[in-house]
Formats: C-alpha cells, sequence, structure tokens
C-alpha cells in the first residue's frame, strides 16, 4: 500500500515529486475509475496538511457534480461559469485564489475555507471535470502547486479512460 508524501518532507515541491511516482503506482486502467479518482483524492488530502477539502466536480450536462472527494460535506452542484470551479471549467485553465472572499461569485460550500485551487480535467480540449483543492489558510495554493497539479491530472488522463465514465 502507497502511503501519503511525508508532512516532515522539506518542501511542498519534495512532497509533489514523491506523490508524482506514486500516483502512477496508484492508478490503474484495470480498476474502477471512481476507485482510481477516490484514492487519488485521499493520497493528496493526506499528503498536505495545508488541504482542508480535495475533490473532484464532474460535468453532466451544464453543470459541475460533486464526485470523489476528501473533507467536510461539500456543494452537490455548480454551474458553469459560478464560483471559481464553474469558471476554471469555463475557462479551462487553472486558477489560483488567495483569498475566497475577493473572489467575484465565490461559493462558501465551507465557511471556514479562505483559499483555493481549482485545476480542469480535459480530455483532448473537452471538459470532462476539475480538480478542487481548499484551504483554511490565506494564499495557501501558489505556482508550484499549480505546476505539479497539472501534471498529476495529466497523469490521470493518461491512465484512465475518462471519456467513458457516466454520472
Amino acid at each position: 500500500m502507497l502511503q501519503a508524501a511525508s508532512n516532515s518532507l522539506q518542501t511542498d515541491e519534495d512532497k509533489y515529486s514523491l506523490l508524482l511516482t506514486q500516483t502512477e503506482s496508484l492508478i490503474s486502467p484495470l480498476e474502477p475509475i471512481i476507485s482510481s479518482l477516490s484514492n487519488f483524492t485521499a493520497l493528496l488530502k493526506q499528503s498536505f496538511q495545508k488541504v482542508s477539502w480535495v475533490g473532484f466536480y464532474i460535468l453532466k450536462d451544464d453543470s459541475l457534480f460533486l464526485g470523489p472527494f476528501q473533507g467536510k460535506v461539500a456543494c452537490t452542484e455548480i454551474k458553469i461559469g459560478s464560483g471559481v470551479c464553474g469558471t476554471s471549467a469555463e475557462k479551462k485553465e487553472t486558477i489560483i485564489v488567495p483569498d475566497v472572499d475577493k473572489f467575484p461569485g465565490h461559493i462558501a460550500c465551507d465557511d471556514g475555507s479562505r483559499s483555493e485551487i481549482v485545476v480542469p480535467v480535459l480530455i483532448k480540449d473537452k471538459l470532462f471535470g476539475v480538480l478542487d483543492l481548499d484551504s483554511y489558510t490565506e494564499s495557501a495554493f501558489d505556482e508550484v502547486d499549480k505546476k505539479f497539479l497539472e501534471k498529476l491530472v495529466a497523469i490521470l488522463n493518461s491512465k484512465l479512460n475518462l471519456s467513458t465514465f457516466h454520472f
């Protein structure tokens, strides 16, 4: 069984480097997609003390619906273009929000959340959903998180046939 990156590692970059290797081993195209996404969220949550919530919102029709996650109870539906997740989905780009109170239209599923990063999950430029990470600390996420989370999402894309997943 894989273990989460130790919180005693020096930097987030060190932790992410380990997670790249672990994710390659953890994700199997032979297992159900929902199982892989669930374990992936658990691995991220266990690896970073700064992460209060991590999960996927998956596109169905014109909305994002809650998928596998780790953390407190969450919003179940987010319209495309609404909040950080919906904006990331609409723009198909990663969004880092240092202070969620300053993001126009932020959706507060957990009123303790202070910062957020959302990474779109694309299949050949078509939206599958988004990976959302929240923190109770302002400015918890930066370009290092963006770089490595995008690499981790790329591993998911390369190992899983996400286009076959349906709610």
